[in-house]
């Protein structure tokens, strides 16, 4: 396979491009008609360089896309620190896919009043904590200090707006309030925390694992805590509607891939973390410590369900929070091929409820 990879471009912090050498697309079914495909030749995807996205960052580096894309089609994957200039690439027709949080999804949906994506997959549940300074031992010990979440909006951050306003805590979006909330990027966290700018940040792994190794952080609250049955939508797959239109065959692919990718981390997490962290080093020139990575692993479930009762609770907290308007979300998902290929591998359906 060759691989070339791009970076510092104004979409992504860093891009990479596989062109891929097993058989040539065939067609394909799926809820959006396969009478629409036009041809193509490129299949550009998003994804966070997080292990909550293991599973684009397991599926790029083992091939898995590459190869149910086949030798006709380049794959051109792009990453992002958080969900909202995620969705701005999906809006400017930058990307045709991504991994994505529940939050930025519903924006999308809203902003576009529900004419721009689709969720098709999920992909994985959990590995979200708040970290703090180990002098703070409770919430009342968080008024007047400064908070850290990746961006404004983003899922991570509405969790922490709407945790605080359940305990009666005031914030508001320029950091103000009883709790100053200071949106910035991960990485730039990671050394605010250890510089004493910040008091902690609610992030999801592997930073959250980082700023307790590193930085000697405490956890004060996993996330997993707030939702029923410990669970809740951390990532999924969304694609934009015109794609999913036109080229349904290429969605089913990456579906095929992303179930695949979700096996292999499944059935071999040693080989799943060592195909992570090779992706991540040629991501960022660097992996992370062997023991950063067993800790955020472990944090996570991979799953291809997309847990749909949480992505409405999340939508319920940004109204809330006043992040987002009232919004109806009936539609948002199309989980028809998704369900056809779990089918083919006697696997069962997911639900979008």
């Amino acid at each position: 396979m060759r691989v070339r990879r791009l970076r510092g471009t104004a979409v992504a912090l860093a891009a990479v491009t596989v062109t891929a050498l097993a058989a040539a697309c065939g067609g394909g079914g799926g809820s959006s008609g396969g009478d629409t495909a036009k041809a193509t030749t490129e299949v550009r995807l998003g994804f966070f360089p997080n292990i909550t996205h293991s599973t684009a960052l397991v599926g790029v580096q083992k091939g898995f896309f590459a190869k149910a894309l086949g030798s006709g089609t380049t794959l051109k994957v792009s990453t992002f620190n958080a969900g909202p200039a995620a969705t701005e690439a999906i809006f400017s027709d930058a990307i045709d896919a991504t991994y994505i949080g529940p939050n930025p999804a519903i924006n999308a949906w809203a902003k576009s009043k529900g004419e721009a994506i689709k969720i098709v997959a999920g992909a994985a549940s959990g590995g979200v904590f708040l970290v703090v300074k180990p002098e703070i031992n409770g919430v009342e010990d968080l008024k007047g200090k400064k908070i850290a979440t990746p961006q404004l909006g983003n899922t991570q951050d509405v969790a922490l707006r709407y945790w605080l306003q359940e305990k009666g805590i005031k914030t508001d979006t320029k950091g103000g309030g009883e709790v100053s909330i200071l949106p910035q990027e991960n990485a730039q966290t990671l050394q605010t925390f250890a510089t004493g700018d910040i008091d902690g940040a609610w992030v999801p792994e592997p930073f959250a694992s980082r700023l307790v190794q590193e930085s000697k952080g405490k956890i004060l609250l996993d996330e997993t805590e707030l939702w029923p049955n410990k669970q809740f939508v951390i990532t999924h797959l969304i694609v934009r509607q015109q794609f999913l239109k036109e080229h349904p065959d290429l969605v089913r692919k990456l579906i095929e891939a992303h179930v695949e990718s979700n096996a292999f981390i499944q059935s071999d997490p040693a080989g799943a973390k060592e195909a992570i962290n090779a992706e991540l080093k040629e991501l960022s020139g660097k992996p992370i410590a062997d023991a950063v990575l067993d800790s955020a692993f472990g944090n996570i479930t991979f799953t291809n369900d997309p847990i749909a009762s949480s992505l409405h609770g999340s939508a319920d907290h940004a109204q809330k929070v006043g992040l987002l308007d009232p919004v109806d979300l009936n539609g948002i998902y199309d989980l028809t091929i998704l369900n056809e290929v779990l089918a083919a591998k006697s696997q069962p359906a997911v639900s979008d409820k």
